[in-house]
């Protein structure tokens, strides 16, 4: 006999970090789960929902209409507003919400198939407190529920085979409010991801590195505030609201394109938009072959900053170019790293190194590569991602000198440089004229802000730490924050302010609550803050991590605060049982 099928509409649901909230306190986090189901339970019922799976702290319901599921969920989320408005921000317990309608398969009680499959990646989407719902469940709802629904464009979920379009749902009839970014005082712009016309994803990294260099050699110019690739690869694969995107990211002008690559052609369209006058301003179209690559992403570069800018002299602006390499082999291999580089954690770090060394093999003065080669050093350094510290410490500093005496005026380069010769040596204060120099040349470097922020946090200059990571947050609005906040957080642990230093590291374990020196942090500060038993549970969640609890902490430079660190993680730690 035949498994039945039926169309039903999933809900899923589940806590966002909800082991980082059993870490700090267990007893009190089934207690407060326990309280919030029964509130929320007659909700979901209430509409005609059937609980058909529990998990621990998720939750799968059948609903018999997508409005009634949609509508509970609503309920649901505004009813957690509600109960989260006492609680500190570290301990809310927030809600994600995934909503499907689909075809299931039933065995008993149980529901099974792609439409519950479905239902659970996006709720792997939603934001905190957030609800994402599938374009099919869309269609039945809109016009029919007193919300908002806000486009998020097609999305590749894991293990499904064809993207879905997502919309995400507010209550109250209005999208999330957030605060609007007060426009900088000099002309600003962001950068689109280009669509990829090629018919081939494989080529994606090339669209991607296309664009990244058009977007770096804007960003040298000192009169033009350029968001940073992170934020404004937030849009990439969804419907474009340039308006939109332009209030969400605080900026005047958005560019926007294609490249197609045949063989060895190449051809790049563009078109620039005043978003807040809703102007077409400029479009162009710009044919090449592979060998004139760099002389095609110069062309599009100059032509929008001469139309922000006419008086912009395009000789003089192309001659502050410099070329990063004639190997277009070399290139190719760079971009593929650098893409690598950001695509995951420790698979992603090693095939990025991996990469940038084949590209160094071919051209050894490849000044990019190889201060990519020095971040993924650090990185795998950080991260004990390798059996031999000592070597890739010694790798690290190799490829930054040699980055240093190919590049001189590459804020990349000096910036990725200067991390690492910062983290490896002692000489804090050239790397940190290093750091100063990149911002220099590229104020708009949002990536520069970030690790001159992180480099005088080492140097003991906490206020002036924090101020540059704020910065860099303004130059990247759209990118996760949690190692900006965890940043922020050391910065005000060591400046002795340790309210506000938990509350910042809280809000970085919301969004990573796997991350050593975050939850070492922690530790350390609600131990001096007397909260030793807090300290106590964040101790046994790092030793399910790893086996080093107390850390070298060498980089760290003012002895006496590093001591003040390291003080109150043995105070945690000792006392752990």
């Amino acid at each position: 006999m035949d498994t039945p099928r039926k169309l039903a509409a999933i809900l899923a649901a589940d806590i966002v970090g909800y082991s980082r909230l059993m870490g700090l306190d267990e007893a009190g986090t089934a207690k407060a789960l326990r309280e919030h189901r029964a509130a929320i339970d007659p909700i979901l019922t209430g509409h005609g929902g059937r609980i058909f799976k529990t998990m621990g702290d998720g939750v799968l319901v059948e609903f018999p209409s997508i409005v009634a599921a949609v509508e509970s969920a609503l309920a649901v989320q505004k009813l957690m507003v509600e109960r989260n408005a006492d609680v500190p921000g570290d301990r809310r317990m927030l809600f994600r919400v995934g909503i499907n309608l689909g075809d299931v398969l039933i065995e008993g009680d149980d529901v099974l198939g792609d439409g519950v499959n479905v239902a659970a990646r996006l709720e792997g989407l939603a934001e905190p407190g957030g609800i994402c719902i599938s374009d099919d469940a869309y269609r039945q709802v809109r016009g029919k529920l007193d919300a908002a629904f806000e486009d998020a464009g097609e999305q590749q979920l894991k293990n499904i085979t064809r993207p879905v379009r997502v919309y995400r749902a507010h209550f109250n009839g209005a999208a999330k409010s957030t605060p609007t970014l007060p426009l900088p005082s000099k002309p600003s712009i962001a950068v689109l991801p280009f669509q990829n016309m090629s018919g081939d994803p494989e080529q994606e990294y090339f669209a991607d590195g296309m664009v990244e260099e058009i977007l770096t050699a804007l960003s040298r110019i000192p009169w033009l505030f350029v968001i940073a690739r992170n934020s404004s690869f937030t849009y990439k694969g969804r419907a474009t609201n340039v308006k939109q995107i332009a209030r969400d990211l605080g900026v005047i002008y958005v560019l926007e394109g294609s490249v197609r690559k045949a063989g060895n052609r190449i051809r790049i369209t563009a078109q620039l938009i005043d978003a807040i006058n809703d102007a077409h301003l400029w479009s162009d179209r710009f044919d090449g072959s592979l060998d004139d690559i760099f002389e095609l992403q110069d062309n599009v570069a100059s032509s929008v900053a001469g139309v922000i800018e006419p008086t912009l002299q395009r000789a003089e602006y192309r001659r502050s170019i410099q070329r990063p390499t004639d190997d277009l082999t070399a290139y190719d291999l760079f971009l593929q790293a650098r893409f690598a580089h950001t695509a995951s954690a420790r698979e992603g770090t090693m095939h990025a190194l991996e990469l940038a060394r084949r590209a160094i093999d071919r051209d050894p003065n490849y000044g990019s590569a190889l201060a990519l080669a020095s971040a993924s050093c650090c990185s795998i350094y950080l991260s004990v991602w390798t059996d031999d510290l000592e070597a890739t410490r010694n790798q690290g500093i190799d490829f930054a000198r040699r980055a240093l005496r190919v590049t001189s005026d590459d804020p990349y380069v000096l910036g990725s440089a200067a991390l690492a010769l910062g983290l490896f040596e002692e000489d804090i204060a050239m790397a940190i004229a290093l750091a100063d120099r990149s911002l220099q040349l590229n104020p708009s470097f949002a990536r520069g802000w970030y690790l001159s922020g992180t480099l005088r946090l080492w140097a003991g200059q906490y206020d002036l730490a924090i101020e540059h990571i704020e910065t860099s947050i303004r130059l990247n609005p759209r990118e996760s924050r949690r190692n900006a906040y965890a940043t922020i957080g050391m910065g005000h642990f060591f400046a002795r302010r340790g309210e506000k230093a938990a509350e910042m590291l809280g809000l970085s374990l919301q969004e990573n609550s796997e991350w050593p020196p975050t939850l070492r942090f922690m530790a350390s500060c609600l131990a001096h803050m007397g909260r030793l038993k807090e300290a106590q549970e964040i101790v046994k969640r790092l030793r399910a991590i790893t086996p080093t609890v107390i850390p070298t902490a060498k980089h760290w430079r003012i002895r006496e605060d590093r001591e003040f660190f390291l003080a109150g993680l043995r105070l945690a730690a000792d006392d752990t049982t």
